[in-house]
């Protein structure tokens, strides 16, 4: 099993945070990995979000990573900062073979059956299918697994807890990622962990 494989299986959601404020990053980590989800993704959108990953990865069970990633810098100042896994929305062939090179685990973004050829030559099997409710939702997905049975995916985008089991019911897709955990503002710490624990029983 690949590195990112296990980081997929890890869970059945894996939060996509947008973290404003890192003073708030230690106690949104520390509510998650209690609910049960234990890989978080916190996304280069913001300020605060290099130093939201140093916070996090303080979080005992947390493993933490760096989401839109887009470029070469960002994946080094990713890595720089801790992240323990990246994800991007996107592939290009520098970046992947940047991150290749690197040896971090590498979850690219996927649209098409073009993305993930690219992603093949490159060596690569798992990937995030990007937007995804945008991108045509379950049916799009099954339709490029069909030729690409090998390789795995995460979904992302407008998926909600009401529709992640639909999504977890096809055996290529080992995770969705969800951005429904946690709102903005001063985290409130008992309505994430519960968001946690439903979403971790969606694999039971």
């Amino acid at each position: 099993m690949t590195a990112i494989e296990k980081i997929m299986r890890t869970a059945p959601v894996i939060p996509v945070l947008v973290i404003e404020d890192a003073a708030h990053a230690r106690d949104i980590a520390q509510a998650l990995v209690a609910g049960g989800l234990r890989v978080l993704e916190v996304t280069l959108r913001t300020a605060a979000a290099l130093d939201a990953i140093a916070e996090m990865k303080k979080v005992p069970g947390a493993i933490v990573g760096a989401g839109t990633i887009i470029d070469v810098p960002g994946l080094e100042c990713a890595i720089a900062a801790g992240a323990e896994f990246i994800v991007s929305p996107g592939l290009t062939n520098n970046l992947g073979k940047a991150a290749i090179a690197k040896g971090i685990p590498f979850l690219p973004g996927i649209a098409s059956a073009s993305d993930i050829m690219r992603g093949l030559d490159l060596g690569l099997t798992h990937f995030k299918f990007f937007p995804a409710e945008a991108n045509g939702g379950l049916a799009a997905l099954k339709a490029l697994i069909g030729p690409f049975g090998q390789c795995k995916f995460c979904p992302t985008g407008g998926i909600k807890q009401d529709t992640a089991a639909d999504w977890l019911a096809v055996p290529e897709i080992l995770c969705v990622g969800g951005s429904w955990l946690v709102g903005k503002g001063v985290p409130d710490v008992a309505a994430i962990e519960s968001a946690a624990r439903a979403a971790s029983a969606l694999r039971n």
